[in-house]
């Protein structure tokens, strides 16, 4: 349940296909923008309402080609929606396959492509966020685009209102929806596989009397299919993670308690790309009531601080009794005020026993 929080996620794995080619910095420096289109979707292509425009200096943000060697390509998996009280939401009936309805089959996850690409020196960040249409078994060459969500930043475009990167290929965006809305993703890195990673987007309304409130949760579990090819190449049934939503939610047991964090973080006083920096190192204690438990070992959370502030925060545990997490920062007002990401190790009761 949540008191005032959110969010979490999960794969399964098919017959691996072939090892995809190791990244270089020479293959992102030969590509360019924009994306082309060469598949056909049924949904129109949008792109998401922003609000500043903003140019990134490598003098600035030094780290910016290593996070662009690291982001970028083709991310293939699953997504599924999650109400905020982290119950998996199904796909609407008129994309569910016949035989699904018949069989009282029900469907909660998409079958996604998010093929992305940050130009390490233009300093540009471009993706699409692709919704294919759920099949009958293997399918791949009758696989249609339903949805093309795409996203930009850098440069003279059209960008979010805050954009926070580290080298390892994580970020943090905050992205203007209209309607009073943000959607806040997060974008974590796996730090034992550089080729696994969880985008967790957490829809936050701004009422104009009361405070931010988490609205519900998207998730997206991905895995990277090679070098950018404009999502091009459909994954099919090749693809290396599966459908998550329905799967167990992640105990508490194993998020709660005492942990360790090595912190970097950034503020929003000028700019809207920054880098985040440093290596504070903090302890917390995880509360169950703080926390919207989903699977794959992904939970989210909404916290009100004593001076008003509001924390919107995702977690991953990438393995027992370490994660990684980020988190965003909102000024009473509803500014953005700072954005980290965490490296956490959990603390064992004897070290508690022993002060």
């Amino acid at each position: 349940m949540l008191s005032s929080t959110g969010s979490s996620l999960l794969w399964r794995s098919r017959t691996p296909p072939p090892p995809p080619p190791p990244r270089s910095l020479a293959y992102l420096k030969a590509l360019s923008f924009p994306f082309s289109s060469r598949l056909g979707f049924m949904n129109k292509t949008t792109i998401s309402p922003v609000s500043c425009l903003a140019e990134i200096s490598s003098d600035i943000n030094p780290g910016w080609s290593e996070f662009a060697q690291n982001v970028s390509g083709e991310w293939d998996g699953f997504g599924a929606d999650f109400s905020r009280q982290g119950d998996p939401l199904e796909l609407p009936e008129s994309v569910v396959p016949e035989a699904y309805r018949e069989w009282e089959v029900k469907v909660f996850d998409w079958q996604t492509q998010c093929p992305t690409l940050a130009q390490p020196i233009a300093h540009t960040f471009l993706y699409k966020s692709i919704k294919l249409l759920p099949t009958v078994g293997c399918e791949a060459d009758a696989a249609t685009r339903y949805s093309i969500d795409q996203r930009c930043i850098g440069g003279n475009k059209l960008s979010a209102l805050a954009f926070s990167y580290s080298v390892t290929g994580s970020y943090v965006a905050v992205w203007p929806l209209g309607n009073n809305q943000l959607e806040l993703e997060h974008c974590l890195i796996n730090p034992n596989d550089k080729e696994s990673r969880v985008r967790i987007f957490q829809l936050v309304h701004l009422p104009e009397t009361t405070t931010m409130l988490l609205q519900s949760v998207k998730v997206f579990c991905e895995q990277w299919e090679g070098p950018f090819r404009d999502g091009d190449q459909l994954g099919g049934c090749a693809i290396r993670s599966s459908a998550f939503a329905s799967t167990p939610t992640t105990a508490a047991s194993v998020v709660t308690g005492s942990w360790r964090v090595l912190l970097a973080s950034t503020t929003f006083d000028s700019g809207c790309i920054q880098q985040v920096n440093g290596d504070k190192v903090v302890e917390i204690v995880r509360e169950e009531k703080d926390l919207l438990l989903l699977p794959q070992q992904l939970w989210c959370s909404l916290q009100e601080t004593k001076d008003g502030e509001r924390v919107f925060s995702v977690g991953w545990l990438f393995e027992p009794r370490h994660a990684i997490t980020s988190s965003c920062v909102f000024s009473i007002d509803s500014k953005l005020k700072e954005v980290t990401m965490g490296r956490e190790t959990a603390l064992s009761d004897d070290f508690y026993a022993a002060l």
